[in-house]
C-alpha cells in the first residue's frame, strides 16, 4: 500500500516536537504528561491466523444456517417430529369424526323417512323410537366431531407455532452468517494491507494535493463526559480529473487541563458512511477507501464521538486529512492535517469540574496558540516549521495540550503513513 508518502517526513517533526517541548517544560505541568504509545502492529503469520479463524466462524454460520433452512423443511415435517405426529393424528381423528357425523346426520334421515312411511300405531311407536335413538346418537357424533376440530385446530396450530420459532432462529443465525462474513471480509483486507506494504516501493512519488479537501462540520465547541456526538466530514475532490480510491484519516485526541494527562482513552471515534452504514472505529477508517471521487465532487463521512463518563476536564481535538490513489499508480494527498478543537467538560461540571463556574479568562487559548476553541474553524499542522521553544516561554498553559494533541495525531497518522509509503499498485492485485 501506499497512501501518505506526502505527509512522511511531516509526521516525524511533528511526532518530535512535541516530546522537546513538553519535557523542557516541566513548571507548566502539576504531574507528568502521559507517554504516548502506540500498538505494535501485528505479523502477517498473526494476520493470517486471524483470517483463518474468521473463515472457520463464517463457514460454520453458513453450516448452521443451512441446516436450520433443511430442518424447517424437512425434519418439522417428518411424521416422527412430535407437533407434526400430533397433528397427524388429530387430522385423523377429525375426518373419523366428521364420518360418524355423516353417518348419524344419515340415519336421522333413514329414522324419519320410516317413520313418514308407518301405517300403523305400532309401526308408527317403533319408528318413532328409533328416530329417537338415531337424533341422540346424531347429536353425540356432532359433539365428538367439534371437539375433534378443535384439537385439531390446537395441534395445528402448535405446529405452525414450531416453524415460527425456526423461522426466527434461521433470521438470528443469518445475522451472525452476515457478522462473520463482515468480520471474514475486514480480516482478509488486513492482511492484504499488511502483505502489499511487504512489497515492491511502487515508481514514483505520491504529490500534495491541496485540492482534496477534508471539512469537518457538526461537532459542538464543548463536549461532556457521558455524551455522544455525532458530526460530519465531508471529502471534497477540487481537482479536474477523477481520484479512483479516495482515503479520509480522523483522529480525536485529548488532554486533561490539569497535568496534561492523556485523555484518548475516554474518546471514541467512529465513522460510517451510506455505502457502509455500520459504525467502525477511526482507526480503520484511514486504511479504508470510500470509492472513487469524481472532478469537483464531494462525500460524507458521518463521524460519531462518545466522550466516557469518566473522563476529565480538558482539551481535545479533531484532526482529519484525505489521500487519493489511482489505478495507474499515481498517488497524493492534502499535505496537513486540519484540526478541529473543543473543550471536554465532565458529566455534570464545566471545566473546573463544577457547574455553571464563570469561564476565567485566564483560561482562555493563548492568541498565538496552535488550536483555538470551537469546531467551526481548523489549523492546519503546519509541520514544515521548526520548533524553537519561545511558545514555552510565553507562560500559557493552554499552549502545552494542544502541541500534546499535535503529537498524539501525529503518531496515530505515522502509523498510517507506513500504509501510505507502501501501498501497490491495483495491477499488483492490492
Amino acid at each position: 500500500m501506499k497512501i501518505r508518502r506526502v505527509l512522511a517526513t511531516a509526521v516525524a517533526a511533528a511526532v518530535t516536537a512535541p516530546v522537546v517541548l513538553l519535557s523542557s517544560a516541566p513548571a507548566f505541568a502539576d504531574e507528568k504528561p502521559a507517554a504516548q504509545t502506540q500498538k505494535a502492529k501485528p505479523t502477517i503469520e498473526e494476520l493470517k491466523q486471524a483470517v483463518e479463524r474468521a473463515q472457520k466462524e463464517y463457514d460454520a454460520a453458513v453450516i448452521a444456517v443451512n441446516d436450520a433452512v433443511k430442518f424447517l423443511e424437512e425434519g418439522l415435517e417428518e411424521e416422527t417430529y412430535p407437533t407434526k405426529a400430533a397433528l397427524i393424528e388429530a387430522e385423523k381423528a377429525a375426518e373419523d369424526a366428521a364420518k360418524v357425523q355423516d353417518e348419524a346426520d344419515q340415519a336421522v334421515v333413514d329414522a324419519q323417512a320410516e317413520l313418514d312411511a308407518a301405517t300403523t300405531d305400532e309401526d308408527k311407536a317403533a319408528a318413532q323410537t328409533a328416530l329417537d335413538e338415531a337424533e341422540t346418537a346424531a347429536t353425540e357424533a356432532a359433539e365428538a366431531k367439534t371437539a375433534a376440530d378443535t384439537a385439531h385446530t390446537e395441534a395445528r396450530t402448535a405446529h405452525d407455532d414450531e416453524r415460527v420459532a425456526q423461522v426466527r432462529k434461521i433470521d438470528l443465525l443469518q445475522k451472525a452468517r452476515d457478522e462473520a462474513k463482515t468480520k471474514l471480509d475486514d480480516a482478509e483486507k488486513a492482511l492484504s494491507d499488511a502483505e502489499a506494504e511487504e512489497g515492491e516501493e511502487p515508481a514514483g512519488e505520491c504529490v500534495p494535493a491541496p485540492e482534496l479537501t477534508a471539512v469537518v462540520s457538526g461537532l459542538p465547541d464543548k463536549v461532556v463526559g457521558g455524551t455522544t456526538e455525532t458530526f460530519t466530514l465531508r471529502v471534497t475532490n477540487g481537482t479536474g480529473s477523477t481520484m479512483d480510491e479516495v482515503y479520509p484519516f480522523a483522529s480525536a485526541h485529548g488532554f486533561g487541563t490539569k497535568g496534561y494527562k492523556e485523555l484518548d482513552s475516554y474518546l471514541d471515534l467512529e465513522w460510517s458512511t451510506a455505502a457502509n452504514p455500520k459504525w467502525r472505529d477511526a482507526d480503520l477508517l484511514g486504511g479504508t477507501s470510500i470509492g472513487s471521487l469524481k472532478a469537483n465532487a464531494s462525500v460524507d463521512v458521518k463521524l460519531r464521538l462518545k466522550v466516557d463518563a469518566d473522563v476529565l476536564a480538558g482539551q481535545g481535538s479533531v484532526y482529519v486529512t484525505a489521500d487519493y490513489l489511482n489505478d495507474d499508480g499515481t498517488c497524493g494527498g492534502y499535505p496537513d492535517l486540519d484540526d478541529y478543537g473543543f473543550q471536554i467538560l465532565p458529566k455534570g461540571g464545566d471545566d473546573a469540574g463544577g457547574p455553571g463556574k464563570p469561564e476565567d479568562p485566564k483560561d482562555k487559548p493563548a492568541p498565538n496558540s496552535p488550536t483555538g476553541q470551537g469546531g467551526t474553524s481548523t489549523t492546519p499542522v503546519n509541520t514544515s516549521s521548526t520548533t524553537t521553544g519561545s511558545l514555552a516561554q510565553t507562560g500559557s498553559n493552554d499552549a502545552l495540550p494542544k502541541i500534546a494533541l499535535a503529537g498524539g495525531a501525529a503518531l496515530v497518522l505515522g502509523a498510517g503513513a507506513v500504509i501510505i509509503t507502501r501501498r501497490r499498485n491495483k495491477s499488483t492485485g492490492a
